[in-house]
């Protein structure tokens, strides 16, 4: 099954799944868990208080305290929910990260700083690291780093260390470059 099946696609598959872990960590640290996991699958949503609503039908609560949950992206579309009584459950979830994967820079702007720095700048809207970017884009680490050298070098990112982590993000250069709209 593993070999015709998943194997052949496997590195795009990893991409989305990497993006959606990137994705998901970024909202989190943003927003917590409410944001986290507001889109997982419909009518699922954090309530506060260590309570979680994964669906929007009408039935009594769950315990799950000592339950294991886990939560598992997938690449198709589609969301379940899955559990073996009494204490493992699962919520399978299609990866956010696949927008992220496969979003693209304008043709003007690919053309302009070539595909690759122009996904990067694209992604950059909010602050990403290195690591990050690899996921999102599927570029090498060297690449990403050269590409991160230029845009800073061309005055349209920032960067900032956080942690162990140095976070790069569009300037208002950037952003007008990235959106096609004028900077003031």
């Amino acid at each position: 099954m593993w070999r015709r099946t998943v194997l052949p696609d496997w590195p795009r598959r990893r991409r989305i799944i990497e993006a959606d872990i990137v994705a998901r960590t970024e909202r989190l640290s943003q927003g917590g868990w409410a944001a986290a996991l507001t889109d997982l699958r419909p009518g699922m949503r954090w309530l506060g208080d260590g309570r979680l609503r994964i669906n929007a039908h009408d039935r009594p609560p769950r315990e799950l305290t000592g339950a294991e949950l886990v939560f598992v992206p997938v690449v198709p579309s589609r969301a379940w929910v899955a559990w073996r009584l009494p204490d493992r459950y699962a919520v399978i979830y299609p990866c956010a990260g696949q927008l992220l994967a496969e979003r693209q820079a304008p043709a003007a702007l690919s053309r302009l700083l070539g595909p690759a720095r122009a996904t990067v700048l694209v992604l950059l809207d909010t602050p990403k690291s290195t690591t990050q970017l690899v996921a999102l884009t599927g570029q090498g680490l060297g690449s990403v780093g050269r590409h991160l050298k230029i845009l800073l070098d061309a005055g349209l990112i920032r960067r900032r260390r956080s942690g162990r982590s140095v976070l790069y993000w569009r300037t208002a250069t950037g952003d007008a470059l990235a959106t096609g709209q004028e900077s003031s």
